[in-house]
């Protein structure tokens, strides 16, 4: 490859990535660094748009396939009695299985694109019993190495970390679906991330796994889980208590790194870019490269280029919230106690009627909007662009 071709590769590069930033309304700022119009919420849906349109592009043979066949599963506003809603969490199985396509064409539904998360992943369907239909979704997945909020609050050491972060897990899809959410079934479902149920089937799915780095037996406890809100702030997860117990606490929030902003077609131009050059960090993807391969591809490339790897700060921080399953999570996951504590864990029907109680019934008898939904409006928001 002449030097030439690859400085015209490089030059389009520059110009694609110039182009779709401003398409995406991010304006420079005197340092050269991305900055977003404001911290709305609004301008966090817009920025995410192209994302999720191209999502529901590459989903369009599965949507044709599978939308009217999976549809009667969700909830019109007619199919719904606040008093009775008792939920269940039913583990989504493989790719394919007939939970795991619920579980895709219920993410579609969300503004902010899904992330696949990546290493361990427990997903979760939540049934209402009463009648059959889905309430939310929970998945959670492996949590990134450095998260400063979460480490600052914990105090462990880099090599704690590296032993203990086995024992966390992050909440990368946690939330209702219409007509649910309008009831306030949002902070319902986060709810039952800290009950027993959860904590029984990750013990049950990972009790025997081991490390894919250390090769060593893990035997891991669910002890903390995080999660972060897809808009800026959160009213979701604020003020999540019931009883005595907090459900989720506000911790601060990202510093606004990420790769949401650079395309999926501009990043195979860039891992091809880095083919030509004979870089063999392009296909270290496996776990145990590193914190975030993807951001660290496009870092590399744009060092490369000649612009500035800081143009993967983004700007738009988000919102960390902590659940704490063991009530000595932070001693265990420092290493000052070897055993977990469970002891105020409730069950899921007991959190659901605490949950129903102070949010779900009040709201139902003030806003009786929710009755107006029908699920045939599924197919409006998921194309909504």
């Amino acid at each position: 490859m002449s030097s030439v071709s690859t400085k015209n590769i490089e030059n389009q590069i520059k110009l694609k990535l110039n182009l779709h930033f401003k398409k995406l309304g991010f304006q420079k700022s005197q340092n050269g660094l991305l900055k977003p119009k404001d911290s709305g919420k609004n301008t966090y849906r817009k920025m995410h748009g192209e994302h999720r349109a191209d999502k529901i592009i590459t989903s369009k043979i599965f949507l044709q396939r599978n939308f009217e066949n999976l549809l009667p599963y969700f909830a019109s506003g007619r199919d719904i009695n606040p008093s009775k809603i008792s939920p269940k969490l039913e583990l989504v199985g493989k790719t394919g299985s007939h939970s795991a396509s619920l579980f895709r064409l219920a993410c579609l539904t969300w503004s902010i694109p899904v992330s696949e998360g990546y290493g361990r992943r427990i997903r979760f369907l939540v049934w209402d019993q009463h009648n059959n239909k889905l309430i939310g979704l929970i998945a959670l997945g492996d949590p990134v190495f450095n998260l400063r909020v979460r480490d600052d609050l914990i105090g462990w050491s880099g090599e704690m970390r590296k032993d203990k972060l086995v024992n966390v897990m992050d909440a990368f899809v946690l939330g209702a679906l219409p007509p649910y959410n309008g009831l306030l079934g949002g902070k319902l479902v986060a709810c039952l991330v800290r009950s027993k149920e959860v904590r029984s089937l990750f013990s049950k799915k990972y009790r025997l796994s081991k490390g894919i780095i250390s090769k060593k037996e893990k035997n891991p406890k669910l002890t903390i889980v995080t999660t972060s809100s897809a808009l800026g702030r959160s009213s979701v997860y604020n003020r999540l208590k019931l009883g005595d117990i907090k459900y989720f606490e506000p911790i601060g929030y990202t510093a606004g790194w990420g790769h949401f902003h650079v395309p999926d077609n501009l990043f195979d131009e860039m891992r091809t870019y880095l083919r030509m050059k004979k870089d063999t960090y392009v296909d270290k993807y496996d776990y145990g490269s590193g914190p975030n391969w993807k951001i660290r591809i496009v870092k590399r490339v744009l060092g490369m280029i000649g612009l500035k790897p800081d143009l993967m700060k983004h700007g738009l921080s988000r919102e960390v919230f902590l659940c704490k399953l063991a009530s000595n999570a932070e001693m265990f996951l420092k290493g000052e106690s070897k055993r977990t504590k469970y002891e105020n864990l409730l069950s899921v029907s007991e959190i659901s009627e605490l949950a129903k109680e102070r949010w779900i019934i009040p709201r139902s008898t003030r806003n009786r909007s929710y009755k107006l939904w029908g699920r045939r409006s599924l197919e409006n928001l998921i194309f909504k662009v």
